[in-house]
């Protein structure tokens, strides 16, 4: 078994690719197959972004494992200005989906509600399939509720801090 413990920076070449979904990019523990169908035990730090398109990781054995963000089934949406568009992003928003921004485009992980809920209002709406690789959030360092350790949680960068004055 392949067991990869580390992101690395960007290598001019690897020695195995991993093709996955978001939702595979997304886990730190994951037991999946190389491109190359060897077994791979991924056993990541907790708590990170999810992987990147294009990432590399490291190997026990010195192996470079590059990481493919593999095709799914999207909805593709346009809208006819600016405005509507913003409108579908804050209510999609508001549902805490999972979102990519393009230029006059999101995509999402295809969904018949909200599917229905964008068209209702106004979208349009193309099913495609593509890598998907959604915004990570204005936040990083992983999604944080706890108040149990706050003192080592640090979110890069900080907007704002509640109940602070000047």
């Amino acid at each position: 078994m392949l067991v990869i413990h580390r992101r690395i920076d960007l290598q001019p070449a690897w020695a195995a690719e991993l093709h996955l979904t978001f939702e595979a990019r997304s886990k730190s523990r994951l037991r999946c197959f190389s491109a190359e169908g060897e077994d791979v035990g991924l056993f990541l730090e907790r708590g990170q972004s999810p992987l990147y398109d294009g990432e590399c990781l490291q190997a026990e054995d010195g192996r470079i494992v590059r990481v493919c963000a593999r095709a799914e089934q999207l909805l593709h949406v346009t809208c006819a200005n600016a405005f509507e568009l913003t409108r579908a992003a804050y209510h999609l928003g508001n549902r805490h989906v999972a979102l990519q921004v393009g230029d006059g485009w999101l995509r999402l992980l295809d969904d018949y509600v909200l599917k229905a809920m964008l068209e209702q209002l106004g979208a349009t709406t193309e099913n495609i399939e593509a890598p998907f690789q959604p915004e990570h959030g204005a936040y990083g360092g992983g999604h944080h509720h706890s108040r149990h350790g706050d003192e080592d949680f640090n979110y890069p960068p900080k907007l704002h801090q509640f109940g602070l004055r000047s």
